[in-house]
This record gives structure tokens, sequence and C-alpha cells, in this order.
């Protein structure tokens, strides 16, 4: 079924699209939203989707230049938008971290990686575009909004004025989050309040992180989302916690054991889930793509008959994006090898080398259909790619299994280990891309722009963002480390993915992984898939598996307010239909959740400078925390007056962002 939602002729317009100008301000936005995600993701596990932001910053500041236009619009927040995407990589490459193989990330690897997989990703979704855009019916939720947005701003007659407001509300909720975590900062508030319990025989804990940013994500990624969450939530910390420590002798401090058995026990029963919900979600369709791909066949050939093309229509010619593809292997195979130099995989260099390859192929043709047509069912936001990179290391790791078998030597499977999250980190480029470069083309499709020029657009995206990625990954590891890795300090970020995807590494490659947690996360994972299958019939809100299992393997200060920001985004959305403008009151909403996630982000990649800053000369003890001005006997007044604070600011943006939106 072909969308039948009207877009402007392109084939008449002399509107100029792929710009010096607008591919600059796309560099500059991209620096900033990249930078935003790299610190969002490694925090809480999960990044937001930029393209609606970067519309309205474009179109706020291409206004005042001559002759600027919704085609320009698009490019820049294509460029933007690749480029925010690819920072998911951080949830595989800080692995190589974890394990103890890197001691940093080196700049021109760590930037090649991100750029071969990205373009990748690119080349592999070129052909899909006809199959799942323009030949499809999927709703591509964030595609559409983002050009609503740019119709709005550059055909209708108040587009200025909203533009004006949406970049507004962007710049209040950015001071807001950040002012809030600037007070964490000087400790006169607490970020985070824990408090762990005995009952009975067993334990549990509550905690809550004061993250504006989590609010932001909540309000995003919506109810059923959200409170699919809590629901995961519930399963770990009211029933496998309590259970799991049962029975313990409480020998050692609470806060040790109840640490221990989430991170030991808890998460990888939510990688389970995650696993189940993933696989289920392939499964899904399977049949949709194979008949978006019979139909981009057809295309194909009646486009080889002589069928003349609209400038809407015209693709990257499949030369050119075979022989990008084919470019591409030869910098993969080079930085394999020089990533294994003087490990196992040495032993047979051109086997491995040579089927790591054919994987990498294999699955990035696999994972960027699957990838796109989940961004295109549910939105970039909300597709699934984390569980797409539990399948990939899995996949990895067992093909290693299969020609080195289980390692006895630490340090020999350690070295395959790393070589593993090496791969899987080439793959999750293509992933992370593929997710997001269709929903570009779909707001493309919708405001009359030409899909090649996007393409070159989404090239260029990738590269800016390959440029940024390892400057900012090594000034955080620098300063506030990763939980987990040697030297972290007491504002270390958990990097929730990455550890646990280099802990599936490590199991499979070791021989030790305990198959009976993740098995016993499987059965979770499918009696939530039935459950939300039943809601599904119903008519009723779903329970989308994978936020189920992201809500068991997170911490719950990383969870607990993700459902409060749901909530508030659902009665802001009910007050927002009843507006007298609804799609421009939603999309304030939407603007300012951005703000929250946009300011606090950017605040901690700063904080990350002061720290690294402060401590140039290496004093020692390090200085963990250069912004307090007050000690530590002033932590039980800021741990009441955080939550009174951070109440009152999200209530007064909220009403702010509804004046002017009304």
């Amino acid at each position: 079924m072909t969308d039948t939602r009207s877009a402007p002729a392109a084939s008449a317009h002399p509107l100029a699209e792929l710009t010096i100008r607008g591919v600059v301000l796309g560099a500059l936005i991209t620096v900033l939203f990249t930078a935003a995600n790299v610190y969002l993701g490694l925090k809480i596990g999960l990044t937001f989707a930029t393209s609606i932001p970067a519309a309205v910053i474009s179109m706020a500041i291409l206004r005042f230049l001559p002759n600027s236009n919704i085609l320009e619009n698009n490019i820049v927040q294509t460029i933007a938008s690749a480029a925010g995407t690819l920072a998911a990589i951080i949830f595989v490459l800080p692995g190589l971290i974890l394990v103890g193989w890197w001691s940093g990330f080196p700049f021109w690897t760590t930037a090649f990686v991100c750029m071969v997989g990205g373009i990748l990703g690119v080349m592999f979704s070129v052909p899909l575009r006809r199959a799942l855009v323009t030949g499809s019916d999927l709703p591509y939720p964030e595609g559409v909004a983002a050009a609503e947005v740019l119709k709005v701003g550059t055909e209708s007659a108040g587009g200025d004025v909203e533009n004006a407001k949406g970049l507004r509300v962007i710049i209040f909720g950015s001071i807001v989050s950040a002012g809030y975590a600037l007070l964490a900062a000087m400790k006169l508030v607490v970020a985070e309040a824990t408090k762990n319990f005995r009952f009975g025989g067993s334990a549990s804990g509550i905690s809550g992180s004061y993250s504006m940013a989590l609010i932001g994500v909540g309000h995003l990624v919506g109810l059923s989302v959200g409170l699919a969450m809590f629901v995961g939530l519930l399963i770990a910390w009211v029933g496998l916690v309590p259970y799991l420590t049962a029975g313990n002798a409480f020998t050692e401090p609470l806060d040790t054991i109840v640490s221990g058995v989430f991170r030991g026990q808890v998460r990888f029963i939510g990688a389970g889930t995650i696993g189940v919900a993933a696989i289920w979600s392939l499964l899904r369709i399977v049949g949709p793509i194979f008949g978006g791909l019979k139909s981009a066949m057809a295309a194909s050939r009646a486009r080889a008959a002589g069928s003349t093309l609209d400038v809407t229509e015209r693709d990257l010619p499949i030369g050119i994006v075979a022989g990008a593809v084919l470019l591409t292997l030869p910098p993969i195979a080079w930085l394999l090898w020089n990533f294994s130099a003087g490990g196992p995989v040495h032993e047979a260099p051109f086997a491995v080398i040579g089927g790591t390859l054919v994987f990498i192929l294999i699955a990035g043709v696999l994972i960027a259909a699957v990838c796109g047509y989940m961004a295109g069912l549910i939105g970039a936001s909300n597709s699934p790619v984390s569980g797409v990179g539990i399948l990939a290391v899995l996949g990895a790791s067992l093909l290693l299994v299969a020609v080195f078998g289980h390692g006895t030597d630490p340090s020999r499977a350690n070295a395959l280990v790393a070589y593993a999250l090496f791969t899987t980190a080439i793959v999750f480029s293509v992933a992370t891309i593929s997710n997001d470069n269709l929903q570009d083309l779909k707001t493309g499709q919708l405001v009359g722009a030409t899909p090649w020029k996007q393409q070159v657009a989404l090239v260029l995206g990738v590269v800016f963002g390959s440029l940024v990625i390892p400057l900012v990954l090594n000034l955080l590891k620098d300063t506030l480390g990763f939980v987990g890795m040697p030297g972290a300090g007491p504002n270390a970020l958990s990097a929730p993915q990455a550890a646990l995807i280099s802990s599936l590494a490590k199991g499979v490659l070791g021989g030790d992984l305990d198959w009976t947690l993740i098995g016993s996360g499987a059965l979770i994972g499918v009696l939530v898939v039935a459950v939300d299958e039943m809601l599904g019939r119903t008519g009723k809100m779903r329970l989308p598996p994978l936020a189920v299992g992201m809500g068991i393997y997170l911490p719950m200060s990383l969870t607990l307010l993700i459902p409060i920001g749901a909530v508030i985004g659902y009665y802001y959305n009910r007050w927002a239909e009843r507006s007298r403008n609804p799609e421009f009151a939603e999309r304030m909403g939407v603007l300012a959740a951005t703000g929250l996630i946009v300011g606090e982000s950017l605040f901690g990649v700063a904080f990350a400078g002061i720290v690294a800053w402060v401590n140039r000369s290496g004093p020692v003890p390090a200085i963990d925390a250069p912004l307090a001005v007050v000690g530590a006997d002033f932590e039980h007044v800021a741990l009441y007056v955080a939550p009174v604070l951070f109440v009152a600011l999200i209530g007064w943006l909220y009403s702010r962002t509804r004046k002017l939106a009304g």
C-alpha cells in the first residue's frame, strides 16, 4: 500500500537543498546532540531522537538567512539526526574498557568503526526505501512528526512564531535541567537517593535519581513503554531481588548484598527477557520485510525497462551503493586485523577475519531491514536496537566458540571477548543508522525531498558524528569513568548496555555464563509477549516486552522516573488535545522534554570537562566534586530540598510550556 499523503511536486521546484550552509549548520547541531546522546546513553542506557529539535533549531536559525526553504531545513535535520543516532555505538564500545582490553578510546580506530558501520547502514537501507517508505503503510511516527514541523515552520503564516516559541521551550527545558544538575554538582541538592532494607528473611531496596533527563525520556517514550518499564521494575525489585536474597545470612553489608544480587543475577535475567523480546520482534516482521523487498525489486525492474523517475524517487544508483559497500570491506578487514594483532585470531587470520566480514555483511543486511521496519512501526526512539545488539554479540561469540572452543586461558579468552565486542560494534553501527535513516527518508518523502541528496546527507552525518564520538567518550572515561572499570569515581556512569553486552561475551567465550538465569529471563519474556499479544487483541494499552526487559535490567535509580515522566507526558498530551492547536501544543511538549534531556546531558559533558581541567596536573587524591560549595554535613538538608525543588521546577516548565502553546 502506497502512502497517499501529499508531498510537494519536487520535480517542479528550483529550491536549493544540499547547501554548504545547511551542511555546516547540521555539523554544528551534530556536535551538541551527539555529545548529549553519548552522555545519556552511558548514564541510563537510552538515547533520544534528534530529528524534531534539530528541525526546530534549523528553522529558527536559517529563517534569518536569504532563500532558506523546507528542503534545506530537511537536510539539516537529516545530518543531525544521523549523527545523534550513531551515538548509540556507546552501547558496545565501552565494553572494551570494562573487560580491560582498552585503557582509552583510540581516536581513529573508534572513529573508523563508527564510520564504516554507519556508511554500511546507509547503503544497506537504500534499497529498502521503496519497500519500507514509499511502498508501505508503516506509520513512521517520528518521520511524520518531523515533516509536520518542517511544513508548519515553512509554509504557514504563523510558522516563524511557532518556531520561535519552540526554540524558547527547548532553551527553558535545557536551563531547568542543567540548573538542577549544577545545584547537584554544588552539593546543594542530592542527585540520587537510595535505601536498602530487610523484611523477613529477604532484602530489597528503593532508589531514585533526581534526573530531569529521565522525566524527558519518559515523556518521549509514552505511557505504554513507561508503564511496561515500571512492570519490569516491580518484577526485579518486588519479586526477583527478595527471592534471590531469601535465606542469606546477611554477614556482609546490606548494600553490598543487594547490589551484588542485582548485578550478578537479576541483570542476566533481564538480558534473557530482552533477548526473547528481540527475537519476537524479528519473527513478527519477517513476512512484511520480504513483501516489501519483493515490491522494491518489481519497481527496480520497471525503472530498468525505461520508466522515468520523478526527482522524489531518485535514490543513489545501485552501482554506487554496491561500490560503497565493497569499498568498506578493506578498511573493516584492516581494523579487524590491527585490533586482533598478537592474539588467537592471528592463528588463523584469513579464515577468522574473512568469516567475520561475511558475518558483518549478512548480519548487517538483516539488521538494516529489521531495524528499519521496527523504526517505521514504532519509531526510532522505541525500536529495540539494544536487543539486536545482544543477538549480534551472542552470534559473534558463538562463531568464535565454534572455531576456538571455550577459553580456559583467561588472557586468551579475554582476547576473543574483545574481538567479539569489536565485531559487534561494527554491526551495531549498521543497526543504529538503519534504525534512523528510513525515518529521515520518510520525512523527506512527505516534504518533497530528493532521496539521493538525503542519503548523501546521512553519510555526512555519519562522518561528523564519528569524529565527535571518540572525543566525548575519552573525556567521560578519563573524568567520570564507567561503573566496573578500575579507578571509577563516585560520579561514574553506569554504561548499562555495554556492561551487559560485555558480560554476555565473557560468559559465552569463557564457558561460565549461567544459562539458568538467561533461561529464567527468557521464560519471563515469553509470558510478557503472551500478555502483550492478548492486550493487543483487546485493543487496550500494550505491554512492550523489550521495555519490561529494560525495566528488569536497568537499576531502579535509572528507571523509576521514566514512568513518572510518561504519566506527566500523558496528561500533558490530554490537555493538548483540548487546546486550540492540538498538534502545535503536543509538539511543544516534545520540545520541552527534549530540552530536559539536552540540558542535563550537555551539563554532564561540561562537568566532565571541568573535572579534567581541575585534575590536569594530577592531584592526589583526584578532585571529583570541583564545584562543591558545602561539606558532607549539608547532605541531610540537600536530601529534603531536592524533591521539593525538583517537583517545583518540573511544574514550572510544563506550566510555562502550556502558556506558550496556548
